[in-house]
């Protein structure tokens, strides 16, 4: 699975760390359904953070689709809103 972090780049995922991924998205939506800045701040850092170490980067001259875009790490609670709201399944699917 490819992995975009919007502003930063890809990262390959494997299949294996979906799930543990999905436990931080649900961080991310709660954070997002509460309106907690703080909190959403912590869970976007956490779910970014263990894409870039469980993934292995994409290099820029390798040309791939994303299946998921994740929010800048900078993102406001209406940046991750809005892709929230293009989605029933959170961030990531599954």
């Amino acid at each position: 699975m490819i992995v975009r972090i919007l502003g930063e780049g890809q990262w390959r995922i494997e299949d294996a760390v979906v799930a543990d991924l999905n436990r931080l998205d649900d961080q991310v939506e709660g954070a997002v359904r509460t309106g907690d800045a703080a909190e959403l701040e912590r869970a976007l850092h956490a779910l970014l953070g263990e894409v870039r170490t469980q993934g292995q980067v994409v290099p820029d001259d390798e040309l791939s689709d994303s299946d998921l875009i994740l929010p800048a790490a900078d993102s406001t609670l209406e940046d991750v809103r809005a892709l929230l709201d293009t989605s029933d399944e959170g961030l990531i699917p599954g």
